[in-house]
């Protein structure tokens, strides 16, 4: 029987979301720890990775259960995951068809950035991301440069294997509370460190580094005017939707 879980962790304590050779400080080796634990010997596929130091509020992965695992509570499970677990949490498991798969049954992936616009305070450093922005407008301006289908080719770190570089961006949106920006992402999907290149071309165009025209430049592959990702600690992956049957 295959579940569907929503999990939510705090990526500043772990080395990244999929495994690594010679490290077990990954997210999907100690959930999977905790399974094996429970006498469940399934592989945990996620719905995408996330790079060290980035966290979730709505991971979805997969996994299958054993037999005598089917006849028990999900609650009973979720419940004795997480007491095996830290700074991991399972928000919710249900079952869901054998054909689903976490990664491919996707359609839409949104990713939270969150900006502070003064000084973090200790307890939020490794929540946040800071910068302090000469326009904010042009901040905006920027993020929206992003909406619609592009070859993202020169917006993403080398190292992950796509059969594409162009991905769907459906939506941006940029909230300010108080003292803080909140950046959204809406797609089908994502390439390695794209979201955090994306907020630091929208930073040097509202710090005056690149212009507008500059990144259109770079967003159509062009040139490269920006190439180091912007700090990983405000991103959150918030939410992943499928269509389920």
């Amino acid at each position: 029987m295959r579940v569907l879980a929503i999990i939510a962790y705090d990526g500043s304590k772990f080395f990244g979301f999929q495994r690594q050779k010679n490290i077990n400080s990954t997210i999907v080796e100690q959930i999977e720890i905790a399974l094996k634990s429970l006498n469940i010997n399934s592989k945990v596929i996620g719905s995408g990775r996330t790079d060290r130091g980035v966290h979730a509020v709505g991971q979805v992965i997969h996994f299958n259960l054993p037999l005598f695992w089917q006849k028990k509570s999900l609650k009973d499970l979720q419940y004795n995951i997480n007491i095996k677990l830290k700074y991991i949490e399972f928000k919710s498991i249900r079952v869901v068809d054998n054909s689903f798969h976490a990664q491919y049954s996707a359609k839409l992936r949104v990713y939270r950035y969150i900006l502070k616009l003064k000084k973090p305070t200790i307890f939020e450093k490794e929540y946040v991301s800071y910068e302090e922005l000469n326009s904010i407008e042009l901040f905006k301006k920027a993020i929206k440069k992003f909406n619609g289908t592009h070859n993202f080719k020169f917006l993403k770190k080398e190292g992950s294997p796509t059969t594409t570089d162009i991905r769907v961006i459906y939506k941006t949106k940029v909230v300010k509370l108080q003292n803080y920006l909140i950046i959204y992402f809406y797609a089908d999907g994502y390439l390695r460190s794209q979201v955090r290149l994306m907020i630091a071309a929208a930073l040097s165009v509202a710090n005056y580094k690149i212009s507008l025209e500059e990144l259109q430049e770079q967003i159509e592959t062009k040139k490269k005017y920006i190439t180091k990702p912007a700090d990983g600690a405000g991103l959150y992956l918030y939410k992943v939707e499928y269509s389920l049957s």
